[in-house]
């Protein structure tokens, strides 16, 4: 049983983090070298439309294992590396819920409306954020090579 919650968690994590790096490091400088704010703004919504049904299904198996996988050692006899990336991570998927259920309904607001410079300005609101989970995913893994 330890071994499929450690799949789901790994596969989680690669699936939100790996998604998270490819559009802030790749997709993000390539969208803004080749597209103008019509074609670039409507491709982010498209984007995200389509990601963040990943990372919801994604965090649902993250926290649900890494909760289980808490539960099955106990609280108290887990390493605290493990106190540190279930604190981390519910940071994290607060952020996301943050983006997902404010940010990215303006973010698609305005570029529907072709309100470009507000659409914009959600696009940057969420790129920070988006940087901010990319420096609490390194701090995540820290806390999980010291659990080890």
């Amino acid at each position: 049983m330890h071994a499929v919650l450690l799949l789901l968690h790994l596969a989680s994590v690669i699936i939100w983090v790996g998604g998270m790096f490819f559009a802030y490091f790749c997709l993000r400088p390539a969208a803004v070298q080749l597209l103008q704010p019509p074609q670039r703004l409507p491709l982010w919504t498209q984007t995200f439309h389509r990601f963040f049904r990943y990372v919801s299904l994604a965090l649902i198996l993250l926290i649900g294992s890494g909760l289980k996988m808490l539960l099955n050692v106990g609280f108290a006899d887990a390493p605290p590396g493990w106190h540190a990336m279930m604190g981390l991570g519910l940071l994290m998927a607060a952020i996301f819920a943050y983006v997902y259920g404010a940010l990215y309904p303006r973010l698609r607001h305005h570029s529907q409306a072709g309100e470009w410079p507000a659409a914009a300005a959600a696009l940057n609101s969420i790129r920070r954020l988006v940087a901010v989970n990319l420096f609490l995913s390194l701090l995540v893994l820290i806390a999980a090579v010291s659990a080890r």
